[in-house]
């Protein structure tokens, strides 16, 4: 692994609304989440985290948006306990140092606060974890890759509620965006660091 230069560990949605019992959760985040906490834990200085925050109700959203929560009603934030959209609380500890940018789409880059606190701190290489590998992982890791970050993808710290698509999402990433992209489990990054 070459030098990271300025590098930043971008945790994505390790939420309690995932963790819990929602029809979000995502079964195995709890397998993925030590490795989560090695790395935040020891770099928390380095560590931002995002949060998806679902609408207060399905018509504050644009478009698709709607449709979509109108299929999840259940999971707007009128419906929602408000602690569930918190990070899970091994994670939230380390806030601060570390810091939590809110979304409210699967992409962290949407808004553009994001990637101008990056760009103003000099970082040039994103570690990512988090979930899901095949929604809110992939978004961040192409949005990175778009905005020109030297991308390190911590394949055993991501995690999906579906297998196959994880799998293929790690296969797709792996295969057409080598260059820009580097796949590595934890304990090789920390190792290199």
């Amino acid at each position: 692994m070459h030098s990271l230069g300025e590098w930043r560990h971008l945790c994505v949605d390790m939420q309690s609304l995932f963790f819990e019992a929602t029809p979000w959760h995502v079964e195995w985040m709890k397998r993925t989440l030590p490795l989560v906490e090695e790395v935040a834990g020891t770099h928390a200085e380095r560590t931002v985290f995002t949060r998806f925050i679902p609408p207060e109700n399905a018509a504050d959203m644009p478009g698709t948006w709607q449709r979509y929560y109108e299929k999840w009603w259940m999971m707007t934030r009128k419906q929602l306990p408000a602690g569930l959209i918190e990070l899970v609380p091994s994670l939230a500890r380390l806030v601060p140092p570390a810091r939590v940018f809110d979304k409210a789409t699967y992409s962290p880059w949407i808004c553009g606060r994001l990637h101008a606190t990056l760009a103003e701190e000099g970082v040039s290489t994103l570690v990512i974890s988090g979930g899901e590998t095949d929604v809110c992982v992939l978004a961040a890791v192409l949005g990175a890759i778009d905005l020109g970050y030297r991308v390190i993808l911590l394949t055993d710290a991501v995690c999906s509620g579906a297998d196959e698509s994880h799998e293929a999402s790690l296969e797709l990433l792996g295969e057409r965006f080598s260059v820009q992209l580097e796949l590595t489990e934890t304990d090789r990054f920390l190792q290199c660091i």
